[in-house]
């Protein structure tokens, strides 16, 4: 019998310093919210450092780590203690020379239950991500858990509805997002604002559009850029969890860190589709365009 509910808590963070300070605020934070009864946990992008791509530089690539690996066998670790299932974002070193930006998905008994790689890369002042990462060769495929199907997709994916739809198509019972996304502290409150409004709305929409749960945990606070070439970044925080009509269920600020809990109905996405019957009314036939990158 599908499960009709689901506590979860998002780890919004700020970097501690170090990939051990780092963890250590992980496995505390998700041993709070197993203390609150969470089935599931979702860390941020990158959780086990500084957002380390406002720079390029080669010796940066020492931070990657194999999957599975040391930080994938401690996560493991605590979700078997705890039963519940946690949901990780690292660099991932898949070869020499090979790496990308990964969410692992570890099983309520410990095991790995699957990984997505983040399929679309962004390149801007500050976020040099292809610099670093190889885009996803994995498509856009749900992870079975013990506490459902995730569709799991990593920060810039949010700002793509396509991506969100994939997971939908392939019975995702909700989508989760490990993010780190801030302001550029130039800009101007009115700028920033916008922007924060932007992001918080194509999410919801994706909610929306799908008939589904989301969850997108940010990592907060502020990081200098380390070649001093750009201001450095604050990131919003903002982390949510909003339902299948875009209603927000929780929410942090853009202040501090916080374990945000909440709970979310599984089953409203039967009656929000029979309601809003997206899905069944997708003219399939003509959408053949959507696969260029541009009609010309």
């Amino acid at each position: 019998m599908p499960r009709s509910s689901l506590t979860l808590a998002l780890v919004q963070q700020s970097d501690q310093g170090g990939t051990a300070a780092n963890l250590d605020d992980c496995e505390a934070a998700i041993r709070a919210a197993s203390i609150r009864g969470c089935g599931l946990v979702l860390l941020q992008e990158l959780h086990n450092g500084p957002y380390f791509c406002q720079t390029e530089d080669p010796d940066l690539f020492d931070l990657a780590e194999s999957i599975p690996g040391p930080t994938t066998e401690r996560l493991s670790a605590l979700a078997r203690e705890l039963e519940l299932v946690i949901v990780g974002s690292l660099f991932e070193r898949r070869a020499p020379g090979l790496y990308h930006n990964t969410a692992v998905v570890v099983d309520a008994d410990g095991s790995l239950a699957g990984i997505y790689r983040k399929m679309h890369i962004p390149d801007d002042p500050g976020y040099y991500e292809k610099y670093y990462f190889t885009p996803g060769d994995l498509g856009f495929n749900p992870v079975d858990t013990a506490v459902g199907r995730l569709g799991v997709l990593v920060c810039w994916d949010q700002w793509f509805p396509e991506a969100a739809r994939a997971m939908a198509l392939a019975g995702a019972q909700i989508l989760l997002y490990p993010t780190a996304i801030g302001w550029d502290p130039n800009d101007a409150p009115e700028e920033q604002q916008r922007q924060l409004q932007a992001w918080m709305t194509i999410q919801r929409g994706h909610a929306i559009a799908n008939g589904l749960n989301l969850a997108a945990c940010n990592r907060v606070g502020y990081e200098p850029d380390p070649s001093e070439v750009t201001p450095g970044a604050r990131f919003w925080g903002h982390s949510f969890v909003c339902g299948p009509q875009g209603e927000i269920i929780a929410q942090a600020d853009d202040q501090a860190p916080k374990l945000l809990v909440a709970e979310v109905d599984l089953a409203r996405t039967e009656q929000v589709r029979r309601v809003w019957p997206f899905l069944r009314d997708r003219r399939i036939d003509a959408y053949a365009d959507l696969a260029r990158r541009y009609r010309d």
